[in-house]
C-alpha cells in the first residue's frame, strides 16, 4: 500500500428507478431559455476557443481539471451557476470565494476561466458570460481526463451579487451525514440518484488533510482510525498527514488508485475501504446509496451515463437570464463596481 497511497504538498435498482427523470420536465423558464446554438451568431469560435485554452492549461497544470470541476460544483450549490463564485472581495464586500467552506478552492480553477474569458474577450467582446465559460470549461477538462462528454446548454447570465454570508449550509461537507447531504442537494432539485452519481468527481482531485483527520487521529475518541478504513491505508494516511496541522498544504488524492483518471475505481476503492472522506464511506454503508455504489462500482458505462444525465441536471441550477444578470467585462468582478 506504501505506494499507492498518492500524497501532495501545497505550502441498485429501486433508488435508480424511482429516481429517473426527465430533464425537461425540470426546466425553470430561465433554463428554458438556454440553447446549444446560443453562440452560433454572436461568437461562433467560442467553444472552440475554450477548448483550446483549457487543453493548454491541463498539460501544464495537471490539477487544473479537478479544480475546475469543485468550482463549478461550489458555484452551482450557491444560488446557482451564475459565476457569483468568481467575484472577488472588495472593501465593501466579503464575496462567496471568501467563505470558510471556499478558502480551499484552488487558484488554478479561478485562473483557467479568466484566461478563457481573456482570450473570449479578444474575439467577441461582451459577448460570453462567464458563467458559460465555466460550465464548458468543466466539461471539457472533465472529457480531458477520460470523462464522458456531456450536453452544455449555453446562454447562462452572469450574477449581479455574490456574498460569502450565503455560502453556509448550502454546499455538501465531507463531515455530513447522510440525511444531510441529501438534503442540501435535495435543495437543488437533485436526487439521491444524482447525488451519488456527482459523488464520483471524487475520482480525480485531492482533500487537504484536515478534511479527513478525524477518520484517522482519534477517532470518535478511540486513539484509532476509523474502522471502515483499510487498516493500510489508514496508516499510510497518518503518516502522510503527520505535520499537517502545521503545514495545512499537505493533501491526499481522493482516489489512490488512479488520481488523474476519470473512472469508476472511486466506487471500487469507497467498497474497498479505501474512500478518503467521512462522505466516501456514507455511501457505502447507507442503505439508501450502496446499490448505487454497488452498480457504478461494476459498471463504468452506468456511471458515466447517470453523471452526465446529473451534471446536465446541475448546469440548470438557478441560471440567469434576461436583466436578472449580466455580462462581465471581467469574471472577477460586477461591470458595475458599486454592485454587492
Amino acid at each position: 500500500m506504501s505506494n499507492k497511497v498518492g500524497v501532495i504538498s501545497m505550502a441498485a435498482t429501486a433508488v435508480a428507478s424511482a429516481s429517473v427523470l426527465l430533464l425537461f420536465s425540470l426546466a425553470t423558464p430561465a433554463s428554458a431559455k438556454l440553447s446549444t446554438a446560443y453562440y452560433r451568431e454572436t461568437c461562433p469560435k467560442a467553444e472552440q476557443i475554450i477548448s483550446d485554452v483549457i487543453t493548454g492549461k491541463q498539460i501544464s497544470t495537471p490539477t487544473t481539471a479537478a479544480g475546475t470541476l469543485r468550482l463549478f460544483f461550489h458555484d452551482c450549490f450557491v444560488g446557482g451557476c451564475d459565476a457569483s463564485m468568481l467575484i472577488s472581495t472588495n472593501v465593501f464586500n466579503r464575496a462567496e470565494r471568501d467563505a470558510d467552506d471556499n478558502i480551499s478552492l484552488p487558484g488554478d480553477a479561478f485562473d483557467t476561466v479568466t484566461r478563457a474569458k481573456t482570450a473570449l474577450e479578444l474575439q467577441c467582446p461582451g459577448v460570453v458570460s462567464c458563467a458559460d465559460v465555466l460550465a464548458l470549461a468543466t466539461r471539457d477538462l472533465v472529457v480531458t481526463l477520460g470523462g464522458p462528454f456531456y450536453t452544455v446548454r449555453l446562454g447562462r447570465k452572469d450574477a449581479l451579487a455574490s456574498t460569502a454570508a450565503a455560502v453556509p449550509g448550502n454546499l455538501p461537507s465531507p463531515n455530513m451525514t447522510m440525511d444531510q447531504l441529501i438534503r442540501v442537494f435535495a435543495k437543488n432539485k437533485m436526487t439521491v440518484q444524482d447525488m451519488v452519481a456527482l459523488s464520483g468527481a471524487h475520482t480525480v482531485g485531492f482533500s487537504h488533510c484536515s478534511q479527513f483527520a478525524s477518520r484517522i487521529f482519534g477517532h470518535n475518541g478511540t486513539g484509532g482510525h476509523d474502522p471502515t478504513m483499510n487498516s493500510k491505508y489508514a496508516e499510510e494516511l497518518q503518516s502522510a498527514c503527520a505535520n499537517y496541522q502545521e503545514d495545512p498544504t499537505i493533501a491526499a488524492f481522493n482516489d489512490v488508485m488512479t488520481p488523474g483518471k476519470f473512472d469508476n475505481m472511486y466506487y471500487q476503492n469507497v467498497l474497498r475501504g479505501l474512500g478518503l472522506l467521512a462522505s466516501d464511506a456514507a455511501l457505502a454503508a447507507d442503505k439508501r446509496t450502496r446499490p448505487l455504489v454497488e452498480l457504478y462500482a461494476a459498471n463504468q458505462t452506468a456511471f458515466f451515463s447517470d453523471f452526465t444525465r446529473a451534471m446536465e441536471k446541475l448546469s440548470l441550477v438557478g441560471v440567469k437570464t434576461g436583466r436578472k444578470g449580466e455580462i462581465r467585462r471581467r469574471c472577477d468582478e460586477f461591470n458595475n463596481l458599486s454592485s454587492s
